[in-house]
């Protein structure tokens, strides 16, 4: 497909708060988009993202849209729904973008990368810092370090309201609200690990080709059950061990943290999102650090949306696969079920 003005229907599956604030409004900027379908429960909320946007259908249902001529879909619904409904959109032959995780069971991860495979169509995963300027550096400086050995890897940030039963100061004047039961329920995926966490194991599996082979964990909950806080120990299927953690303490005001330091044969790298490095530690005492523009990596996630786009228009690549997304997510479910389990291994299925 060609680009050109109003070539590419786009429906929206779960237009709750996030894709109210970052995903329509990406795509009605962009001019070879039609905004065709959105789908949420709630009329009134149906209606006002409707009337604002301009979308030609409406409805509670997300099966009816799967009648539309569409090109792309994004699934924004609750985790728990996101298999059945990607999987849906794919054999329809429509590219996907799918929030984060892009599910919460390993088997229907995989399922879900392997009918993108087969229906040739891209299935992307909603991680907004895989299409920031320079972060990708860290792949060059991978293939310097020789085998991975080790790997450090931790995401700290402001939402304890979130997970604690409230909400942030600054979402309160946005007209459609989170729905309390996607971060708050553990049958639906609620708390840090699939929240928060499954950012920054997206990025390490982005930039290597780790996976995890084995995992066990520890959690701090939330009276209500789920995970506020994360501690685990990982066996990689290539013999590398190491350490995953999550915390939603950072005070509110403050941004996100995210470390990430991959120790190898011959070198380590060390990358930090909210102090904005990323260095490269060589034997002889040599060091290469990356330039980052200032401002570079602060958190926003435009870019799988446009990216979404882009493919459907036949340019650009996606650089937030299923296939990275998969993996998170297996080691995501082996975290909590670790937790769950008072520190019992979880053996993953290869």
């Amino acid at each position: 497909m060609t680009s050109s003005k109003g070539s590419v229907k786009a429906a929206i599956i779960g237009a709750g708060h996030f894709a109210y604030r970052m995903h329509i409004p990406v795509l009605a900027a962009r001019d070879e988009v039609v905004l065709d379908s959105v789908c949420r429960l709630g009329r009134a909320e149906l209606e006002l993202i409707a009337d604002e946007f301009g979308f030609s259908f409406a409805t509670e249902d997300w099966r009816e849209v799967l009648e539309r001529d569409i090109d792309i879909a994004v699934i924004s619904s609750p985790h728990n729904l996101h298999y059945e409904q990607a999987k849906a959109f794919l054999q329809k032959g429509c590219h996907v973008l799918v929030e984060k995780p892009m599910c919460l069971d390993p088997e229907q991860a995989w399922d879900l990368v392997r009918v993108a495979k087969e229906t040739g169509r891209e299935l992307l995963v909603a991680y907004g810092w895989h299409y920031k300027h320079g972060l990708d550096e860290m792949r060059e400086m991978v293939a310097e370090i020789g085998e991975i050995e080790h790997v450090v890897c931790h995401m700290a940030s402001f939402t304890r309201n979130i997970f604690s039963g409230g909400t942030l100061s600054n979402w309160q004047h946005i007209a459609i609200q989170p729905d309390r039961s996607t971060w708050e329920a553990p049958d639906q995926g609620g708390g840090y690990a699939y929240g928060q966490l499954s950012h920054a194991l997206g990025i390490l599996y982005w930039l290597t080709d780790l996976r995890a082979a084995s995992v066990r964990a520890m959690l701090f909950d939330a009276p209500t059950g789920i995970d506020l806080h994360d501690a685990a120990v990982v066996r990689f299927q290539n013999g590398a061990t190491g350490v995953l953690s999550g915390s939603c303490g950072v005070p509110n005001g403050h941004g996100f943290e995210v470390d990430i330091r991959v120790y190898g044969s011959k070198g380590s790298i060390l990358l930090d999102i909210e102090t904005e490095r990323l260095v490269l530690k060589l034997p002889d005492g040599e060091t290469r650090a990356a330039q980052v523009p200032e401002g570079a990596w602060k958190y926003s996630c435009e870019g799988p949306a446009n990216r979404l786009v882009d493919i459907a228009s036949g340019q650009g690549r996606n650089e937030s696969t299923g296939e990275v997304g998969a993996r998170a997510v297996e080691t995501l479910h082996a975290i909590v079920a670790s937790g769950q389990s008072q520190g019992a291994e979880q053996v993953i299925k290869q």
